[in-house]
C-alpha cells in the first residue's frame, strides 16, 4: 500500500466540534449546534461523522455530569463509545476524534497522565521538547532533555541525584570526599569522575557510558544496604539496563556518535524496534502519537533523526519504510500504523 502522511479533514473538523459542543458554557455550546447543523447538512460524509458524533456526546455528557470530569469520566465515555459491536467499525473512523474530544474535555486529568505529581514537585524540569543544561554547586553539570525531572540531595556527605523521569546527561566533577551518586527506582550509580547518560523508562533504567566507569546496584541491592563494590561495574563504551532485580549483559555502543547525539539534539538508533523510537519522539512531542506496538513489531530502524522537529523525523521514517503510514489528524495528533 502506498505511503500517507496527510490530514484527515473530516476528522478534524470532528474533533474541533467535539470541543465546541462539550464545552463548559452553556451559551458556548447552543452558540456552536447552530454551526455543527449547517456542517452536518453540508456533505453526506458530514452528516455520518455527526451521527456518530452525537451519540459520543450525549454519552460523554451524562458521564461527566455524574463523575465530576475525572479519569473515570473519560474512560467510561470511551468504552460507552464502543459498546456496540456493529458501531465499532464506523467509530474507528473518527477514534481520533473522540480520543481528542476527551483530551480537550476533562484537562485537569491530561495535566495529570502528561505530567505525574512527582515530576510536577521536582527541584529540576523540563518541558516537551524542551533542553535544560545546569551547572551544579560542585562543578557538575547535567542536561536534561524533553519532558525529564531531576531532585537534587546535596549534603556535606553526598551528592546524589534522584531522576524522577525522562533523561539526563552527566558530567561528574572530581570529590573525592563525597561519592556522586544518581538514583532511580530501578537502582543506584556510584561514580567519582565520569560521563554518562541515564534514561528511566517504565519498566527500566538505560546506563550509557561515554567516559571512565560506574558501580550500579540495584534496588533490591540498595534496599539490602548491600556495599558499592558488590555492584556491577560498567566502563566506558558499554550500555547495560537496570530493573529492580537484575542488570543486564553490557552491550557496546559508540561514545561518539552519542556524545555527538546529546550536543546535536539527536537520535542515534541502531536496529531498534520502530516503537521504541516512537516513544523517544513523543517525549519531544507537544501532543499525541498513536500507534499499535504489536502491529508495528516487526519494523526495525537504523537511523539518525532530530528530536527538535519530530515531524521531519517522522518524514524520515517514511522515507526509509514505504510501508509505514502516518497521517496527521491534528498536530496534536498523529497516527502511525503499517496497513
Amino acid at each position: 500500500m502506498a505511503s500517507e502522511y496527510r490530514h484527515d479533514p473530516i476528522a478534524e473538523q470532528a474533533a474541533q466540534w467535539i470541543m465546541l459542543l462539550t464545552a463548559d458554557d452553556a451559551a458556548e455550546r447552543r452558540q456552536a449546534r447552530a454551526g455543527f447543523d449547517a456542517w452536518r447538512g453540508a456533505d453526506p460524509r458530514h452528516a455520518a461523522a455527526a451521527a456518530e458524533l452525537e451519540q459520543f456526546i450525549g454519552k460523554f455528557s451524562t458521564v461527566r455530569a455524574n463523575s465530576g470530569d475525572d479519569s473515570r469520566a473519560a474512560s467510561a465515555a470511551l468504552d460507552a463509545a464502543h459498546t456496540s459491536r456493529q458501531r465499532r467499525q464506523r467509530v474507528k473512523r473518527l477514534s481520533a476524534a473522540v480520543t481528542l474530544a476527551v483530551v480537550l474535555a476533562a484537562p485537569a486529568w491530561l495535566a495529570l497522565q502528561a505530567w505525574p505529581v512527582p515530576y510536577l514537585l521536582a527541584d529540576l524540569r523540563t518541558g516537551t521538547g524542551q533542553w535544560q543544561t545546569q551547572l551544579l554547586a560542585d562543578g557538575s553539570r547535567i542536561t536534561l532533555n524533553s519532558g525529564s525531572a531531576v531532585n537534587l540531595h546535596y549534603d556535606a556527605s553526598r551528592r546524589s541525584i534522584e531522576l524522577v523521569q525522562g533523561e539526563m546527561l552527566v558530567d561528574v566533577a572530581k570529590d573525592a570526599q563525597r561519592p556522586f551518586v544518581v538514583e532511580t527506582a530501578d537502582g543506584s550509580i556510584r561514580a567519582l569522575g565520569t560521563h554518562f547518560v541515564v534514561e528511566r523508562k517504565a519498566d527500566a533504567t538505560t546506563l550509557s557510558m561515554i567516559e571512565s566507569k560506574v558501580a550500579v546496584q540495584t534496588a533490591n541491592q540498595r534496599a539490602a544496604h548491600t556495599s558499592s563494590s558488590g555492584g556491577t561495574l560498567v566502563t566506558a563504551g558499554q550500555r547495560v539496563r537496570i530493573t529492580a532485580g537484575a542488570v543486564t549483559p553490557a552491550e557496546a555502543i559508540d561514545t561518539r556518535s552519542l556524545a555527538d547525539a546529546w550536543r546535536r539534539h539527536q537520535l542515534v538508533v541502531r536496529d531498534l524496534p520502530l516503537s521504541d523510537v516512537l516513544d523517544q519522539l513523543a517525549r519531544h512531542r507537544r501532543g499525541h502519537i498513536h500507534y499499535d506496538r504489536a502491529q508495528i513489531a516487526q519494523i526495525r530502524v537504523n537511523a539518525v533523526l532530530p528530536l527538535d522537529d519530530s515531524d521531519a523525523a517522522l518524514q524520515l521514517l517514511l522515507v526509509n519504510f514505504p510501508t509505514l503510514r502516518i497521517r496527521t489528524i491534528t498536530p496534536w495528533l498523529v497516527l502511525v500504523d503499517a496497513p
